[in-house]
């Protein structure tokens, strides 16, 4: 029988300083200001807005969930800013994104700067393969587990706290050795590898981030907000490090899966805005609705219900009328995973064709003005 091949090596692939990297966009060009003018989105559009205001606060007043899944073009287009406003006004109560979501979260605030070219680097053998980058985020995640803190709370305190503190390896290897069964004793084993591979003493890593107030992921440990990431294994740049553990990476994301299905279980009456995630945001969420309603049921409870969805993307949504129901398989844009799958998600859904951060700019302006209705802040 033909022997099965052995994996690629990939601790071996080369890794480059950050700095050297040309990046295609930095915050003094893109960072979107929100007192700036808006762009029109369009009077149907406007209605929409004004629509999602008010369900925002009615979800606010009730103490329902608002949960905003995002896209790495939010963070690519500018609009840290507005996110963190929106933060700050309290109307968000959880926060999504993927992996690349993350990493442009994390580059901007270290660096200034982030996004490659990928035709360019590919060819070169150096598309992702950015120290720094790799590096410090598996540290973050590393260091996170052993605190029970998911991915986005994780990197977010990295990138507050300028750094990490990281265990000796004699207590790493004293807590395995003393208590094996612990749940957090596979966290240790992942951490003490790294550290004995890449040969790094325990104590303070500093890494210092001049860019931080730009960060979503910052501000969101900041406000004690809850902030999820649903990264995909060999997704994202960083699994080209040589430190890179999957292991990791899943034990995070696997614990921010528990917390978005959290946020979900808060959504009766709430909002869920789902904003350029075309494939991570859709696919999370079903499965995510499909346990809390699992749960429910088992408990005798009834299923979530009374949401609505807005999900906002610049395409066409196939040019089709979501609100007349999913579309047959003949049509082409049944095939709109980031349509189709809300559309079955119960409550309501309704297709926003927008710019993101247009989109986002003027829901944080309609919002501004309802802060007023209410004697002390939500």
């Amino acid at each position: 029988m033909k022997e099965y091949p052995e994996p690629l090596n990939l601790k071996a692939v080369k890794v480059f300083p950050l700095a050297e990297r040309r990046s295609l966009s930095s915050l003094k060009k893109m960072l979107i200001d929100p007192s700036a003018s808006i762009p029109e989105c369009g009077a149907e559009n406007e209605m929409v807005v004004e629509e999602c205001a008010r369900k925002v606060v009615a979800a606010r007043e009730r103490g329902s969930s608002v949960m905003l899944i995002y896209g790495a073009h939010l963070i690519k287009n500018g609009g840290m800013r507005i996110m963190n406003e929106l933060l700050r006004g309290g109307w968000i109560t959880h926060l999504a994104t993927n992996g690349a979501g993350t990493i442009h979260d994390w580059e901007l605030s270290y660096l200034g700067r982030t996004e490659e070219s990928v035709r360019e680097n590919v060819a070169k053998g150096c598309f992702g393969t950015w120290d720094e980058t790799g590096r410090n985020i598996q540290l973050a995640l590393l260091a996170g587990a052993l605190r029970g803190e998911g991915y986005g709370r994780s990197l977010g305190r990295f990138i507050m706290e300028d750094g990490v503190d990281l265990p000796t390896l004699s207590d790493l290897e004293r807590g395995l050795r003393e208590d094996p069964r612990d749940p957090l004793a596979p966290a240790w084993a992942d951490l003490l590898h790294v550290m004995l591979q890449h040969r790094l003493d325990g104590g303070k890593v500093e890494v210092k981030h001049p860019w931080k107030e730009t960060s979503i992921l910052a501000e969101a440990f900041r406000l004690n907000i809850s902030m999820t990431v649903h990264p995909g294994i060999g997704y994202d740049i960083i699994a080209t490090h040589p430190m890179y553990s999957g292991a990791a990476v899943g034990r995070v994301a696997g614990l921010d899966f528990g917390f978005f299905g959290r946020a979900v279980e808060g959504l009766d009456g709430g909002v869920v805005f789902s904003v350029g995630s075309a494939i991570m945001g859709p696919q999370v969420f079903e499965k995510s609705i499909s346990c809390v309603n699992n749960l429910r049921l088992q408990a005798g409870r009834s299923v979530v219900q009374g949401h609505s969805i807005y999900v906002v993307d610049i395409q066409d949504g196939g040019q089709w009328d979501w609100a007349a129901g999913e579309p047959p398989k003949t049509n082409p844009a049944y095939y709109l995973r980031f349509c189709k799958s809300y559309a079955r998600m119960g409550g309501n859904m309704r297709y926003v064709q927008c710019d993101n951060v247009t989109f986002l700019h003027h829901l944080l302006n309609r919002l501004k003005p309802m802060m007023e209705r209410f004697s002390s802040p939500l």
